[in-house]
């Protein structure tokens, strides 16, 4: 095994163990809400530390139920790791386009050379492609075609 599937191994047991921790040692057991979020438990201590507290805003939309709340945050987040995944692709792609143009450009006369017989080869075939499909156009139509000369 690779050193990098042992370290992409590791980090999903991490990940994995991140996740099932909280629920098998019963973190949160004594709230009635267990599992929310940083905003209810800043709103929650805030109350109580100073209970003639307003907010300077209202929501522009407050979801009716918990459970929207949160796939829309979960969407949030699909998104945003898309986008960065994509950015980040983006990136390395670039980054080895460039490294194979340099590879191509500091390899010389030889991979020019090469190159420069592996198109030839192409365009011949590509040629003789198109003479054999082109004589054998012209033969059918010959053969399909009748003399109005007899």
């Amino acid at each position: 095994m690779s050193r990098n599937a042992k370290i992409n191994g590791l980090l999903l047991l991490l990940v994995a163990a991140l996740a099932v921790l909280p629920l098998a040692l019963g973190l949160g057991d004594h709230k009635e809400e267990p599992f929310t979020g940083a905003d209810g438990e800043a709103e929650t201590a805030i109350t109580e530390i100073r209970p003639d507290y307003e907010p300077w805003f209202s929501p522009l939309y407050e979801p009716p139920s918990g459970e929207i709340e949160s796939a829309l945050f979960s969407l949030q987040a699909a998104l945003g790791a898309g986008v960065l995944a994509y950015y980040f692709g983006l990136r390395r792609g670039r980054r080895q386009g460039e490294q194979r143009a340099a590879a191509r450009a500091g390899s010389g006369a030889t991979a020019s050379g090469a190159d420069a017989t592996a198109d030839a080869d192409v365009h011949t075939t590509a040629a003789a492609t198109a003479t054999s499909a082109a004589t054998a156009t012209a033969t059918a139509e010959a053969t399909a075609t009748p003399d109005k000369g007899a």
